[in-house]
Formats: C-alpha cells, structure tokens, sequence
C-alpha cells in the first residue's frame, strides 16, 4: 500500500530512494516562492490603498486586501497534495444568491475568511524565509559536499577547494572523504527535509481548514436545504397530481362517457363492437390514471390529512386492518407522505407476503415527534434487505430525521416502528 503522507514514508524502509524527498524539497521551495510573492503583493496593494484612501478611491482596494486569503488558500490547498494524499476541506458555504455582493457579504461573515487572511499573513512575513533557510541548509550544504571532487577538478585545477567556505581541501582522498560525508549527511538531511515540510503542511492545513464550528455552520446549512429540497420535491408531487386529476383524468372522464353514448346510438355491428372496446380500454385507462394518481400523491391525504388517508388505505387493504392512529392535527406535508407511504408499503407487504389473517396501525404525536407503528400476526422473517421497498421508505425517512426499524422474529409477530421528528403546522379547533 502506498503511503498516503510523509509521516507515513517516513516510517516505512527506502524513504531516502523515494521520491518523498525531492516532494518535500518542492513543497518547501514553492513554498518559499509563493511566500516572496505574497509579500510583494500584499505591500503594493496596502501601500496602493493607503496613498489612494485620501481620494476615496483606496478604500474599496483594502476592502479587497481582506480577500487576498481566498486565492492564497486555495493554491496551499493544492500544494498539500505534495505532502498528503487526503485533499484538505475547503467549508465554504454555497452563495445561493447571485452577484458581486451577496457573494462578498457571505465570504466576510464567515471565519475562515479572516483565518485564510491570517494564514495569508504569516506566510509572507515568517513561513516562507523559515522555508527557504530550511532548504539552503538541508539540500545545498550536503549537495556542496559531494560536489568537492568536481570543484577541485574545475575550479581548484586539480589542487584544492573550497569546503563551505570555510576550509581548504587539498589532496584528493580527502575531497572523495569530504564527498562521501556529503552523501551521509544527505541522507540524514532527507528525513530533515521530511519532518520539516511535514510539519510546515500540518500548521497550513491546521490554519487554514474549517473548525468545528464552521462545520457546524456548513451542516446547518445543509440540513436546511435538504429541508427545502424535500419540500419543493413534495410540492412538485401535490402539482403533479393535481395537474394529472384536473387535467388528464377529467378528458379520460369526459371520452369515456363520450364513447359511452356512442355506442348507445350506433345500431349492433362492427361499428359497434369497435366502440365497445373502445370504450373498454377508456375505462381502464381511467382506472389505471386514478391509480397513478394516487400513488404520486392521494387527494385524500393532500385534502384531509394523515389520519383519514391512513384509514383510507386500511379499507382498501386486503388483509384486515385496526386502525389506531391518533392526530390533533396537521403535520408537515413531507412528514404525512413519508409516513402515509411507509403504512401503504407495510400493508402490501402484510397482504403478500406475511400470510397474516390481522394487520394494526397505530400512533401517536407527542414530544415533538410523530411515533407510527404497523403490526401483523402473519409468520414473520421479513427483512429490509438492499434494494427493497423499506430500504427506500427507511432512506425517505432518514431525509427527515427519522428513524425507521423492524422486528420480525420466525414465527411472528412482525412490527414496523417509525419515529420523525416534526412539530404541528395546523391544530385542530
């Protein structure tokens, strides 16, 4: 398995003939670049501000200054990738509103803005000389050393070098002697090398990845759109029934009647029968769109609530079904389809598969929570396995934060609890 860091290389045999190394000496020298540069950018654009502040027209410039973190983050988030694997968490919130200043409002309030900027900072002032020194003494001086015997040919003529700039070196065995150190120190220097760029990408990714905090905020934020998604997708389904039952179903209503009474004014023949098929195929066409429509989304569930729609279903069932449920009211739009679909779902797995002679629904809203429970007598061992209906009508409710759980020992009973938490949209008089 390949390492997924340089700690993790560092702790593995041949990490000096890896190319590790040469990573962490890129990482540090780029780093050392990207630092000088900032520097110089952030002292024109402060000094470019401060001169231009008196006419009005530096002021938006240092406002901008306080973006320079953005950029600066992101290229150190690319350039984590030399020394770790796992790419760092960027934590923005998605700017939902387009324009120039929705997007700067939202960048402004977040902390990890004013922490980039931070970041930003202190890399133009202290990381990128430390980065720098590090490798001028950990590369350059053990790569001297091994070039002795190549500078005494060259430069010295074949007598004598210089070593560092310190001592002189003037026999042959000596300068292969000094070469030879070189090579050792090299090697150590590659751990030197490793722990220092190792160490220089934890503090940027400790300054500049989102906090819990921030997090926090982001899984907030999440929780709400997911909210909202789940709420236009319930929309969209009352729309699309509606449309469907106003629209579709009344012109199938208003053929099927129309072949009706043409079948009654045509004399027996041919004509006839083609029209009575006709008529045949109007009617099941009808009865196969009141079907989908009620299982986009029941009118009696839009119409009357969940209580009803439940009680509804349990007349229609095949099995026999004691209904239980007890409501004071509306709930959220969402929460009755889920629940209405999960007891639509028990009630055809009951009459398919439990052999049951007796099926119960019952529940109850208190604490905040709507608690549903679906129960037969039937011979039980059923399970939610991958790719069935309860896995989807388990996955649906988690979208709300629900729970969803099933016992169902050999032998029975089988009972289907589900649990979401929700709060009354409209209280009964």
């Amino acid at each position: 398995m390949q390492a997924r860091n340089v700690w993790q290389a560092m702790a593995r045999p041949g990490f000096v003939v890896s190319w590790w190394p040469w990573r962490s000496v890129a990482y540090l020298v780029t780093g050392a670049v990207t630092g000088a540069v900032v520097l110089v950018g952030l002292v024109a654009a402060v000094a470019a501000g401060g001169v231009l502040a008196l006419v009005l027209v530096g002021l938006p410039l240092l406002v901008l200054t306080a973006f320079a973190g953005l950029p600066v983050a992101r290229l150190e988030r690319y350039r984590l990738r030399l020394m770790d694997r796992d790419p760092a968490p960027d934590g923005r919130r998605p700017v939902t509103v387009p324009g120039l200043w929705p997007w700067a409002r939202t960048r402004l309030r977040e902390p990890g803005t004013w922490r980039e900027l931070g970041h930003t900072v202190l890399l133009a002032v202290l990381l990128w000389p430390v980065d720098a020194l590090v490798v001028a003494v950990a590369l350059l001086c053990p790569l001297s050393l091994v070039a002795t015997p190549l500078l005494m040919a060259t430069v010295g003529e074949g007598r004598e070098a210089k070593v560092l700039k310190e001592w002189t070196v003037t026999a042959w065995p000596a300068a292969f002697g000094v070469a030879l150190l070189g090579l050792v120190l090299l090697a150590v220097c590659a751990y030197a090398l490793g722990v220092a760029a190792g160490a220089r990408a934890e503090l940027t990714r400790l300054l500049i990845a989102p906090r819990g905090g921030d997090l926090d905020a982001r899984v907030v934020e999440l929780t709400r759109s997911r909210v909202r998604l789940v709420d236009a997708f319930e929309a969209e389904r009352r729309r699309i029934e509606r449309d469907l039952h106003d629209g579709a179903q009344q012109r199938l209503v208003a053929l099927t009647m129309t072949l009706g009474l043409a079948r009654l004014d045509v004399p027996p023949g041919p004509l006839a029968d083609q029209l009575a098929k006709a008529h045949e195929e109007a009617g099941a066409a009808l009865t196969e769109l009141r079907e989908l429509i009620h299982g986009v989304h029941p009118k009696v569930l839009a119409d009357y609530g969940l209580q009803e729609a439940v009680a509804d279903a349990a007349d229609r069932s095949a099995v026999p079904v004691d209904v239980g449920l007890r409501l004071a009211g509306r709930l959220p739009p969402a929460v009755e389809a889920a629940a209405y679909f999960v007891v639509c779902e028990a009630l055809a797995n009951v009459a398919r598969h439990s052999g049951a002679g007796r099926a119960e629904v019952d529940g109850e809203h208190r604490d905040g929570r709507l608690f549903l429970r679906v129960g037969d007598d039937g011979r039980g061992g059923a399970r939610a396995g991958a790719g069935g209906g309860l896995t989807g009508l388990a996955d649906r409710v988690s979208v709300l934060d629900g729970r969803l759980s099933l016992s169902s020992p050999p032998g029975g009973p089988t009972l289907l609890s589900v649990e979401i938490p929700c709060e009354w949209s409209e209280r009964c008089a």
